[in-house]
């Protein structure tokens, strides 16, 4: 953290930092804790390569969730071009209800509704743009919105990083042809959604309870949500049953899983390398 970021934020809190520790696990952004004359703790985030908007889209992501009152989120201090700052969560060992409570309050969010798919501006998945603003087409036509802003931008960006070989192209081109049998009859609603949730992604909170962290937020369809949780692990099985008794799911679910999944490996392809294009093209595959 740069000494002018640390200036701004002490002149914002009116009170001198006397301790910034390192947070490990971001792959996009450096974390630290701060600590305060007064004893307070914050949580920041950094980068000085991030485009201009970033955090301001992250933060309005933080804010979205938090409309819901349904699940916790980090409270937002300050945001800034360069940092920010939120609320440090103090993490404690999930208790026997940890997933329980939390796949039900993740149902509960899912029931958290919006007219139209997508969100009112555009941010990010990671450091890649995610397209959220539809047009009046897929407003209300979720197979549109999902090909459109998800699977054929990202596609796209694959073909200008170079990883886009001739089985990929051939495999993408008879998946579009396939798209519509593969959604077309899912009664997808306008959920809000994390948009990027695995298990780096929440922490278990001092009352035991899921906040979630690093929102990629836009309103879709729910099952994309549930999808990512389980790309790298899953999580405990509870957490599933939990949301399914709370906010059951609709018959054929599993078949579209990685149909969204294809999203986050692609997106994990454009930001990481060739190390993720045999998973992308296996998860076309599944449905040629």
């Amino acid at each position: 953290m740069t000494e002018k970021i640390k200036n701004k934020i002490e002149s914002f809190l009116n009170e001198r930092i006397i301790s910034i520790n390192p947070v490990s696990g971001g792959c996009i952004n450096e974390s630290k804790i701060l600590i305060t004359e007064s004893g307070k703790s914050y949580f920041v985030k950094t980068n000085n390569n991030s485009v201009k908007d970033m955090f301001f889209k992250e933060a309005d992501g933080l804010y979205e969730l938090a409309k819901s009152n349904t699940i916790r989120v980090p409270e937002v201090i300050y945001t800034s071009e360069d940092f920010l700052l939120i609320e440090n969560i103090l993490h404690e060992k999930k208790d026997k209800l940890f997933w329980e409570n939390f796949g039900r309050n993740f149902a509960k969010l899912h029931r958290y509704v919006s007219g139209n798919f997508g969100f009112y501006e555009d941010n990010y998945i990671g450091s890649t743009p995610q397209l959220n603003i539809p047009s009046s087409v897929e407003k209300d036509n979720w197979t549109e919105f999902y090909f459109n802003k998800r699977l054929l931008y990202q596609y796209k960006l694959t073909e200008l990083n170079g990883y886009a070989d001739a089985e990929l192209r051939k495999c993408f081109t008879l998946l579009e042809k396939k798209l519509d049998r593969i959604l077309g009859n899912c009664k997808a609603e306008a959920s809000l959604l994390h948009g990027d949730l695995w298990n780096g992604n929440f922490i278990c909170d001092e009352t035991g309870q899921a906040c979630l962290i690093d929102p990629a937020v836009y309103y879709g369809h729910r099952e994309a949500d549930l999808a990512m949780t389980k790309l790298f692990g899953g999580f405990d099985d509870r957490f599933y049953s939990a949301y399914n008794e709370e906010y059951g799911l609709e018959e054929e679910f599993e078949y579209r899983e990685n149909i969204y999944k294809l999203y986050h490996v692609f997106n994990h392809l454009n930001l990481f390398g060739r190390g993720y294009l045999k998973q992308a093209i296996g998860l076309i595959k599944y449905y040629l």
